[in-house]
């Protein structure tokens, strides 16, 4: 036979599309070209492929060889397709047994030994070949994280290995390793002394995936209360966490013991707006998508770049970023909930007369505009943190709540939407908001013109009161969770 066909895997974003490769031996100068939209380093796999194929034992043919990655349209890019390329080389020129590679596909760089490399996206790729009831064979350096998938995987250790396994047909399946439900979440809530107030916003965000604004001066402990929101956290579903993975398969690697834990960024304040939202070349996914599920903590709010700050104001509303380029369009998951801090003036000392600056009015409306009122509408929980008092910080009995206990409530306020709603207070829209408020809409309109709020900024306050009444006992939504909710939007 001098036709072989291989099935492999593509990356497109979070999609891992089938790729034909098809390989044909003809006669000829010898040769070996690769079509289908290749990008540098999948034709500089030419080189690869025949450096290991010769390194493993086996015969390089001397003909000229036509690989073809199809669909031709697909972009592919990185050394993920040397395997499938390599095995090709082999079926056709008739060195392998094996003959059944209909329900097989292959991902792998090679390095000029024959040895096989890990790739990026195998996860993605795992899951993909899964859901297609297909098998996937890839480097045993990464089975262990494909296998996260709950799809068996194959792996081998080099091109030798792998076609000794093929022509044996023997397996050599990894499966997904047993990881504990229940992580570590770090450090507790019960460390930050005082900041009741700053604690209960906390919750609300917790049990509704609210989104939180901390205000306050130097030191008055915002980036303490906004590392430890993850501990309050629950822990990531099944499904939630293999997303979350899938995103990490792309670049960074997280810890089998984080595996269902809900992920925490905090970018610098000089972030540009392309490592925030994603984009380069191959349009990797930005701190937003990293997020996902889980938090993302910008300290210093008003010191990011204002174009970056504005590009979130769309995936904080629909849990997506789309991102376009010339040659493709890419859609990533940024379902995160953000929490930001920010000091309200320069000096940060604005209100507090004996260690102001003295520029209370023109420095710090400067300061304050560089957030924009489409963006802070956004926000649902605006918290003033003020600094704490001596008694506080040296007390000797710690009777703060800890963020087991916290995290407990969460739970239970959680278990409340998603048994009445299936989905999280945050996320319900002006239609179905409504039949909850109907004995207060006369008053909710009275507030909505005294108070000159938009109709975001009202459907907000409305989800933060039902996140106040689930936390509590109640089971209708009284006045008294609505002006609670109406005091977190008081800053601005």
């Amino acid at each position: 036979m001098t036709v072989s066909l291989i099935y492999s895997r593509a990356q497109v974003g979070l999609s891992s599309p089938q790729v034909r490769v098809e390989t044909h031996l003809s006669g000829g100068l010898p040769n070996f070209s690769i079509v289908g939209l290749p990008e540098a380093a999948v034709r500089e796999s030419r080189d690869r492929v025949r450096s290991a194929i010769l390194n493993s034992g086996f015969r390089f043919p001397q003909q000229r060889i036509t690989v073809n990655l199809a669909p031709a349209d697909l972009p592919k890019h990185g050394g993920r397709f040397d395997l499938p390329i390599a095995l090709g080389v082999l079926s056709a020129s008739q060195q392998l047994k094996h003959d059944q590679w209909h329900n097989k596909e292959f991902i792998g760089e090679l390095a000029l030994d024959g040895s096989l490399r890990p790739c990026q996206g195998s996860l993605p790729a795992a899951l993909a070949a899964g859901r297609a009831d297909n098998t996937l064979y890839l480097p045993s350096c990464v089975a262990h994280e494909a296998a996260l998938s709950g799809f068996s995987v194959q792996a081998g250790d080099s091109l030798a290995h792998l076609c000794e396994l093929l022509d044996k047909q023997q397996l050599n399946t990894f499966t997904a390793p047993t990881i504990p439900l229940n992580p570590a979440h770090g450090a507790c809530l019960s460390e930050v002394q005082g900041q009741e107030a700053a604690k209960r916003a906390l919750s609300l965000a917790a049990a509704g995936g609210h989104s939180v604004l901390l205000y306050g001066p130097p030191g008055s402990g915002k980036s303490m209360l906004a590392e430890r929101l993850t501990s309050i956290l629950p822990p990531l579903t099944k499904e939630q966490a293999l997303t979350v993975a899938a995103i990490y398969s792309l670049g960074e690697k997280r810890s089998d013991e984080d595996f269902y834990l809900p992920p925490q960024r905090s970018p610098h304040h000089s972030t540009s707006s392309a490592a925030l939202l994603g984009g380069g070349r191959l349009v990797k996914p930005g701190e937003i998508t990293l997020a996902h599920h889980g938090v993302l903590f910008l300290d210093e709010l008003p010191e990011f770049n204002r174009n970056a700050l504005e590009a979130l104001r769309e995936p904080i509303e629909t849990g997506m970023v789309h991102l376009s380029r010339a040659d493709r369009k890419i859609a990533y998951p940024a379902r995160f909930q953000l929490i930001a801090a920010m000091n309200p003036c320069p000096c940060g000392w604005l209100g507090y007369p004996e260690r102001s600056c003295g520029f209370s009015c023109i420095r710090a409306e400067r300061y304050q505009q560089k957030l924009s009122g489409p963006l802070l509408d956004r926000i649902d929980l605006h918290v003033t943190v003020t600094p704490p008092k001596p008694n506080e910080l040296f007390q000797h009995t710690n009777q703060n709540a800890s963020s087991d206990q916290i995290r407990a409530q969460v739970l239970m306020a959680r278990e409340k939407q998603y048994q009445r709603q299936q989905k999280l207070n945050c996320e319900l829209n002006a239609s179905e908001l409504r039949p909850y408020f109907e004995k207060h809409e006369a008053w909710l309109g009275e507030i909505m013109q005294s108070l000159s709020l938009s109709a975001r900024g009202l459907h907000r306050i409305m989800r933060v009161a039902m996140t106040i009444t689930d936390l509590s006992d109640n089971s209708t939504i009284e006045r008294a969770a609505i002006q609670e909710a109406l005091g977190y939007r008081s800053l601005f």
